[in-house]
């Protein structure tokens, strides 16, 4: 016989399987963006690869086949973006007239300000509440990314270390109450009146003696 054992019968040759898209350079981005929206809107738990390869319009296989299990996607699709370097020596920098405080806070709400970053942060927090392994991805990120840069800022301070992840501890928070629990008036008191009222509070977490 010369029937090929790979070929279904009444299949013309050369068609893939049904349901499946064949990769396109396209796909892999087309995966990621369904990723993050998904990530975005159900977080780690509520997310399925199903449901992502349905958004995308490709089959599971081909989710797997780019990027294996799904906490492997999250990490893919979670990448930043914006330059950590960037935000991080915009909070450090002493040179602009205000103090680390006001800097930090308004750095933090101009990130936030921005859909296009909101939506995947938006997902590691929610995911680092309830998933271990978002939760330290989420601190990696942080102590690597930014607050190892931001530390340069308190050289020479007593406790420098402890301040500065007080400090960001105290943005994650607000984060949490703003953007993810949206609990009233904070979640849409204006960015003006929240600076004026947390940009004190910060400074204390550099200038305050302990």
């Amino acid at each position: 016989m010369t029937s090929e054992p790979s070929r279904r019968k009444g299949r013309p040759a050369g068609r893939g399987r049904a349901g499946r898209r064949r990769g396109a350079p396209d796909t892999r981005g087309e995966i990621l963006a369904a990723a993050r929206a998904q990530f975005g809107e159900l977080g780690y738990d509520g997310a399925t690869v199903r449901g992502i390869a349905g958004a995308a319009g490709v089959d599971p296989a081909l989710v797997h086949h780019y990027f294996g299990a799904k906490e492997k996607l999250f990490l893919a699709a979670m990448e930043i973006p914006f330059d950590p370097a960037i935000i991080s020596e915009r909070i450090a920098d002493d040179s602009v007239g205000m103090g680390i405080g006001e800097r930090a806070i308004r750095t933090f709400l101009g990130v936030w300000g921005d859909p296009a970053a909101r939506a995947p942060i938006l997902a590691m927090l929610r995911s680092a509440m309830r998933h271990e392994a978002a939760a330290t991805l989420l601190r990696q990120f942080i102590t690597r990314a930014i607050l190892g840069r931001v530390l340069v800022a308190f050289d020479g301070i007593p406790s420098g270390p402890l301040r500065a992840e007080a400090l960001a501890s105290h943005l994650i928070g607000l984060a949490i109450v703003r953007y993810v629990v949206k609990l009233e008036p904070i979640a849409s008191v204006s960015d003006e009146e929240l600076i004026a009222l947390v940009a004190p509070v910060l400074q204390q977490y550099y200038d305050g003696a302990f």
